[in-house]
């Protein structure tokens, strides 16, 4: 684990002013540790040899423990807010690049995993940053100021902490290494309880209709006590490697004691000097000893911190920035040859796929299951790069144009519709904020569901709302929009034939492009033209039925 990540200064300024901050405390902090020591020793020497003049130096003694104190607290304020600045900072940065890469890449990923993450994982940087970071600063900066200082008084017994110092990083070397699989696989335990967890609690009441429940308990405690075990393992091998750090800077001291007291006894060594150097001996071990110890606690901070660089440099969908997309309501929309394939599948998903959408008309998009269908829809959003052939709107490639405003001409229903905690006209207004409870009303009623009480709870992902209403009312979401093209995924699944017939009557009622994937009869019937998806496997028996 490298000391300080390059990637994390990169990312998060605030993490650069406190490593400025702290380095400037780190020095202070060792100015003071040799003032406090050659202080001490003076008051010592003063009192065997009942000097008068010992109040003066018990008073300046004072003063110099009471500004260590305050630099320890300096310390930890700027490491606290650090901490919770980088926190905040890769946690927006997160967020804003999982939406960038799009539904297609978070439909990969475990959400369970990723808001864990984003959670508790990211609390762990508390540690690096309050204690891991700061010990880290100090042992680069005290114990070369207190070898130069002991070195003025006791040459050998400087070069005895100079011999000596360099096998505590070599075991926190061979520690570290080991702890940070440890820390690994404790996170990876951490991210398949919280998966598990989550699986089993969405899918509680299929359980419990089934009788099947109880039987969640022993999978749940095995998962459970994989990760109690990942814990006890990494605690185990952090007090082992404490005990062994202690161990061998206690015994490095009392190398240094040995020698100063045999040439002390020898009249080769002043009391005061010698009293300087046993004073100082365990300082210049102590922040080495601190940085090894607090190194467990960083750990998990650290490898959390690695799978947000694992997200933030996935690569981003290459788009341009122009802004003047072409008016979609006069211009059409073309798919022309266009070729999909998903990372780590050896099928395409869409193979030399043609569409042309006209101005105004009403087109279904059918095929069997597996076909490409939401694949399509996933590309005209740009949330998919094509691996062959191109998106033409008004003569234009659509990659030319800024995704932001791109997507903007689009009115979007997927497959499973996404409703957050609130009211229907909560979430029908995520399409446009500033719409009125009138407009509302009217998109309700244009997707067939009209019916529904404005100021009616939908619940944790639309829990208190049927399949059906949840897709009327993720299709009132995007009419309300100004969005000049629909773009549905089986729009009226789960509807009866009088709550279809009303869905279709209010998309032509509402003069949209609009681009179905469909499969029930009557929704195909209705529309104005029938494109084919064919999966890739078909596709190349008809071309080669054709030839």
């Amino acid at each position: 684990m490298k000391p300080v990540d390059p990637r994390l200064l990169r990312r998060a300024r605030s993490a650069q002013r406190f490593l400025v901050a702290s380095v400037t405390i780190g020095v202070a902090t060792g100015l003071l540790i040799i003032a406090q020591a050659i202080l001490l020793a003076r008051g010592i020497t003063d009192v065997v040899q009942r000097d008068a003049e010992v109040s003066g130096v018990a008073l300046v003694l004072a003063s110099a423990i009471a500004a260590r104190a305050g630099l320890v607290w300096a310390q930890e304020v700027v490491a606290q807010r650090a901490a919770a600045a980088v926190k905040s900072t890769l946690r927006r940065q997160v967020l804003e690049h999982s939406l960038k890469l799009g539904p297609v890449w978070l439909s990969g990923e475990r959400s369970s995993a990723l808001t864990t993450l984003l959670t508790k994982g990211l609390d762990d940087l508390d540690p690096y940053f309050a204690r891991y970071l700061p010990q880290m600063v100090l042992a680069s900066t005290v114990p070369a100021g207190v070898i130069g200082w002991m070195a003025t008084g006791d040459l050998i017994a400087a070069g005895t902490v100079l011999v000596t110092l360099p096998l505590i990083p070599i075991f926190m070397a061979l520690i570290g290494w080991a702890t940070q699989a440890h820390s690994r696989r404790r996170q990876r335990a951490l991210a398949v309880l919280a998966h598990h967890f989550a699986d089993v609690v969405s899918g509680l009441p299929t359980l419990k209709l089934f009788g099947r429940a109880r039987a969640q308990e022993s999978a749940v405690r095995r998962v459970t006590d994989k990760h109690r075990i990942a814990s006890m393992s990494s605690l185990r091998l952090a007090f082992l490697s404490s005990f062994a750090l202690e161990l061998l800077a206690s015994i490095s001291v009392a190398l240094v004691a040995v020698g100063v007291g045999l040439r002390l006894v020898d009249g080769k060594l002043g009391l005061e000097t010698a009293l300087m150097v046993l004073i100082l001996a365990p300082e210049a071990y102590l922040p080495l000893r601190q940085v090894g110890i607090q190194f467990h606690a960083s750990a998990d901070g650290v490898a959390a911190s690695e799978e947000v660089f694992r997200v933030m440099e996935t690569p981003l969908p290459a788009r341009g920035d122009r802004t003047d997309v072409p008016d979609l309501r006069v211009s059409p929309l073309c798919m022309y040859d266009v070729a999909v394939r998903y990372p780590g599948r050896e099928q395409s998903a869409l193979e030399g796929f043609d569409l042309e959408l006209r101005p105004g008309e009403v087109v279904a998009l059918t095929g069997p299951s597996g076909a490409g269908k939401s694949t399509v829809l996933s590309v005209l959003l740009g949330f998919v790069e094509p691996e062959r052939g191109v998106v033409v709107a008004g003569g234009r490639a659509a990659d030319e144009f800024a995704p932001a405003v791109w997507r903007r001409q689009f009115g979007w229903v997927p497959q499973r519709p996404g409703l957050r905690m609130g009211t229907v006209a909560d979430n029908v207004r995520l399409g446009r904020p500033d719409a009125s409870d009138e407009e509302v009303l009217v998109a309700l009623t244009t997707a067939g569901a009209g019916e529904l009480r404005l100021d009616k709870p939908v619940g944790e992902q639309g829990q208190l709302l049927s399949g059906g209403q949840q897709r009327r009312v993720a299709l009132a979401r995007a009419l309300i929009t100004d969005a000049p093209v629909l773009l549905l995924d089986e729009p009226t699944a789960g509807l009866d034939a009088d709550a279809e017939a009303a869905v279709i009557n209010g998309l032509r009622a509402s003069a949209r492009t609009v681009l179905m994937v469909a499969h029930r009869p009557a929704l195909v019937a209705a529309v104005d033209r029938v494109v084919e998806a064919l999966a890739a496997t078909k596709a190349d028996e008809k071309d080669l039925m054709a030839s």
